[in-house]
């Protein structure tokens, strides 16, 4: 995820079972977060190992599937409400209840107030809280069941969120001037149709076990990635040429210790694809209150230079809509800076669905990667902003770190790699072969997670494709007679057994029994 992190040291191949606290020690953000992640994956392998890839509380089941089309202007989806697990991970479809305002005390107000219509119960396809489907996108149109089935399935990944995107994480009482506190992170479920033809099915009616049987050799074919990567610090050429703030046989030269993060920025083959790279893991953001033509008026600055914007960097201009979608937009380039009045203007205008609406908190991410010169008869020209990727050879980044993506590989776009460089060893901290030869590694995300839910074959015709499962408690039943005598039967049995209470022997007891006649 984008957030200030000092490095992430969750792995389940190392079978931690918690983080254990010491008394005088530095407490450090990867220590919490990584108890975070062991709590997590346990729950989420639990819940996966039980209840199967996906599936749903019978009594309580959500993501039922409606198609609504023909007297409407435009094809829909009713999505009700309920609980979904896929692949352990908890998903909620109920929509939140609307709020009761007080009462306004002007008749005509509270009249008119009277008159707002009330949402449904249900998500629609286009009101999804994550899926940002726009009805002016042809692409996200649903298909026409008339001209072929089609499935709806169920696309789930998490993503992180920052006080940019949504301000109320931010403590007001810290006041404007300090950073934000922890971030979060979001698990998004998006409602999405997919042709059978994608899956490979000719059959204009294929059965539920044919549908969900080609849809999981789908899903495993989106949810795999071939792309690879490994790092390494090599001392620069011009090492000999620096200020001695590091230590002379410093491989990784810069002052400071970082978190690389190398992200795919355009998806697709090698000879499409490209990535940009920051040394805060793009957590350096600017929440965005206006924007005039090229001109980007910020809510803040950066609260030092390290964390500040500086002509010629490239920032991603996005809201929480494109976030969410998953979507390569341009990068641009700062060509001016107005810090009295808080403004930057951009090498180029957004696009015209980008940043213009409030209520999807438009922001601005700074990436550190520049244009730069000719290396190996090769330019390292930008496109779309971003630096194309090339397979087979070592990239540099800066202060010696490099990056080396294997050949062959197929990038999605958000996949992501995060490397730590340290000052105290002036290397990185990655993964090696015992003769210390850089291993390569797939993404540390992001993790796509997939699950059918219906098949649609048109109007009030949705073949539901969900799995449910019943509680494992039950009620406990009733004792008959004959229990409950042979219960009686043991208790006297066990009786016996023991002897004389008190541990008086037998003769001890006849003799006292004998007193008490007398008496």
């Amino acid at each position: 995820m984008h957030a200030d992190l000092s490095r992430l040291t969750f792995h389940p191949e190392r079978h931690y079972s918690a983080v254990v606290a010491q008394q005088g020690r530095v407490q450090l953000d990867a220590d919490a977060n990584e108890q975070t992640a062991i709590q997590l994956h346990r729950a989420r392998t639990l819940a996966a190992d039980l209840i199967g890839r996906y599936g749903g509380p019978r009594d309580a089941a959500g993501f039922r599937v409606e198609y609504v089309g023909g007297k409407h202007d435009i094809d829909t989806l009713y999505i009700h409400g309920g609980r979904y697990y896929v692949d352990g991970i908890l998903l909620d479809a109920d929509r939140p209840a609307p709020g009761t305002p007080v009462p306004d005390e002007n008749a005509e107000t509270a009249e008119n107030a009277k008159d707002t219509a009330t949402p449904p119960s249900y998500w629609t396809y286009w009101d999804q809280p994550d899926a940002f489907r726009d009805p002016e996108k042809p692409g996200d149109r649903l298909p026409s069941p008339a001209q072929s089935p089609f499935v709806v399935y169920l696309n789930v990944w998490e993503r992180s969120v920052n006080a940019a995107e949504e301000p109320s994480l931010r403590e007001v009482a810290l006041g404007a001037a300090m950073p934000d506190t922890a971030a979060r992170v979001k698990v998004v479920w998006q409602v999405l149709p997919l042709s059978l033809a994608a899956l490979a099915i000719e059959d204009a009616d294929p059965s539920k076990e044919v549908v969900r049987a080609a849809f999981d050799k789908w899903a495993q074919r989106q949810a795999a990635t071939t792309a690879r990567l490994a790092a390494r610090s090599e001392r620069p050429d011009h090492a000999d040429e620096d200020p001695c703030l590091v230590r002379p046989d410093a491989r990784y030269r810069g002052p400071e210790n970082q978190l690389y993060r190398v992200e795919v920025h355009a998806g697709g083959e090698a000879k499409d694809a490209t990535f940009k790279w920051s040394r805060e893991n793009g957590s350096v953001v600017f929440p965005v209150d206006a924007l005039d033509g090229t001109w980007v008026q910020l809510a803040s600055l950066g609260h030092d230079d390290k964390l500040d914007l500086d002509v010629g960097d490239f920032v991603e201009f996005t809201d929480t809509a494109y976030a969410s979608r998953l979507e390569a937009l341009p990068l641009l380039r700062v060509e001016e800076l107005d810090l009295p009045g808080r403004r930057v203007r951009l090498s180029a205008e957004p696009g015209p669905g980008v940043g213009r609406l409030p209520h999807l908190h438009p922001f601005v991410r700074r990436w550190d990667h520049r244009e730069g010169p000719k290396r190996r008869g090769r330019t390292a020209a930008l496109k779309g902003g971003a630096v194309p990727v090339a397979e087979g050879e070592w990239l540099p980044l800066e202060d010696g770190v490099e990056v080396y993506f294997a050949k062959d590989g197929t990038y999605r776009t958000g996949d992501h790699w995060l490397v730590p460089a340290r000052t105290a060893t002036g290397s990185v901290e990655w993964p090696t072969d015992p003769a210390r030869r850089p291993l390569l590694q797939g993404p540390a995300g992001i993790a796509r997670h997939f699950a059918p839910l219906a098949l649609v074959k048109g109007e009030e015709s949705a073949v539901d494709l969900r799995l449910a499962f019943g509680p494992l408690a039950i009620g406990i039943p009733a004792a008959d007679e004959a229990t409950l005598a042979a219960e009686e039967q043991a208790h006297r049995e066990e009786l016996a057994a023991e002897g004389p209470p008190h541990g008086r022997s037998q003769t001890t007891a006849e003799a006292e029994s004998a007193v008490e006649g007398d008496e």
